[in-house]
């Protein structure tokens, strides 16, 4: 730190250089010791363990009762898959983002309260008076919107393609082909997500709860088993009924609470949502059958920039008509025209989009970078070949 700063003149800026740097470092610290405490000391609020958990049990589903049987159990990836999970989740967490999104959040804050004279974007939130469920559900209705557009952004601009091709190099689908994507798609989902989230007060607390329901039904989409619609809309309808019957997240409706009403609630809230959600869950949250689509490596001409772009929820494509499930048989081929020459390890992966050799490559050459070779729009631009192998 005093190398930099001894190049920079004495004064104001000077002092914000070193605002900075501290928040740089304290962001580090905090994030490493944070870390360090929730391995260490497990416990159901850890993010580390229920990782872990979600991964095990959507992992023995799919051994149990696979959707595409001929698929091997650890299927192509699989531990490179893994090795994502912990590097997008903590590792690049640790060694970047987070001190990283700290200075940059603070800088917005800053230039914010600089240029509107003292406007305070923290403390100015709508739903500062709203219960915690209602705040929830606004932040994850609003959030998963966000991300929509983001998703439809990644595979419309040539540049954050190159990245995005990372997350779409899966041959063989899995739970944890979610967890595969470039760290550049945390940069670019995170910096537009920040002020919207931000004006609405949605709390580091409130993203953890979002983010741990949208981990688990991510793992759902790409996993290797479907569910009946009537046990996805029950399972939904248990975690309403769990909350009301517990009273968290602020939700009184029930006089008195404890651990019968949260069994009474769950019970009735997963025969509610079996019987009541079950026609609407293929039209409201996104499923394996319609995300394998959006992997799905030939497309009709009309979505040659690709289809079911939703994460958690699927109304928006079919609000906006990007959606398209021809068919569930789930033996479609995957990945991309090209993908057979994407670079398979993971640092190379990383470096995809930054190369200098990054660009339209002669097809005869075979030491030329598949990133290169499929970047171009043209390339992009699926067959309507009925292939599925």
């Amino acid at each position: 730190m005093i190398g930099v700063t001894n190049f920079l003149p004495p004064g104001p800026d000077l002092c914000l250089v070193n605002h900075y740097l501290e928040l740089a470092r304290s962001a580090y610290v905090e994030y490493a010791d944070y870390l360090w405490r929730d391995i260490a000391n497990p416990r159901w609020s850890s993010y580390f363990y229920v990782l872990i958990f979600v991964s095990v049990v959507f992992f023995l589903l799919e051994v149990v009762r696979p959707w595409r049987k001929q698929q091997a159990i650890l299927r192509k990836d699989f531990f490179l898959d893994l090795f994502y999970m912990f590097f997008n989740f903590f590792l690049f967490s640790l060694l970047v983002y987070n001190a990283a999104s700290m200075v940059v959040v603070e800088s917005i804050n800053d230039g914010i309260r600089t240029i509107t004279g003292g406007f305070d974007l923290q403390a100015s939130n709508p739903l500062q008076h709203w219960p915690l469920w209602a705040v929830l559900l606004t932040g994850f209705v609003v959030r998963d919107f966000i991300q929509w557009w983001i998703h439809r952004l990644l595979h419309r601009v040539d540049f954050l393609w190159k990245f995005h091709q990372v997350h779409h190099s899966v041959r063989e689908m899995g739970f944890a082909a979610h967890l595969r994507f470039h760290w550049m798609e945390i940069v670019v989902y995170r910096s537009i997500e920040y002020l919207p989230l931000a004006l609405l007060g949605i709390g580091l607390y409130d993203f953890f709860i979002i983010h741990l329901f949208g981990l688990a039904w991510g793992h759902y989409n790409h996993a290797n088993f479907r569910l009946p619609h009537w046990v996805s809309g029950g399972i939904v309808g248990a975690l309403t009924g769990l909350a009301i019957g517990s009273g968290s997240f602020d939700i009184d409706l029930l006089a008195r609470t404890g651990p019968w009403t949260t069994i009474a609630g769950g019970a009735l809230g997963f025969a509610t949502g079996a019987a009541v959600l079950r026609p609407l869950m293929p039209y409201l949250f996104n499923s394996p059958e319609m995300h394998l689509w959006h992997h799905a490596r030939h497309l009709p001409e009309d979505r040659r920039y690709g289809a079911n772009f939703g994460l958690t929820l699927s109304v928006w494509d079919y609000l906006f008509g990007t959606d398209y499930v021809p068919e569930k048989s789930g033996t479609i081929a995957l990945g991309f025209p090209g993908v057979e020459s994407f670079p398979s390890g993971f640092i190379q992966q990383e470096l995809v989009g930054f190369a200098s050799n990054d660009r339209k490559g002669n097809a005869g050459s075979g030491d030329r970078s598949a990133a290169a070779s499929i970047s171009d729009r043209s390339s992009r631009v699926p067959a309507t070949s009925s292939e599925n192998s």
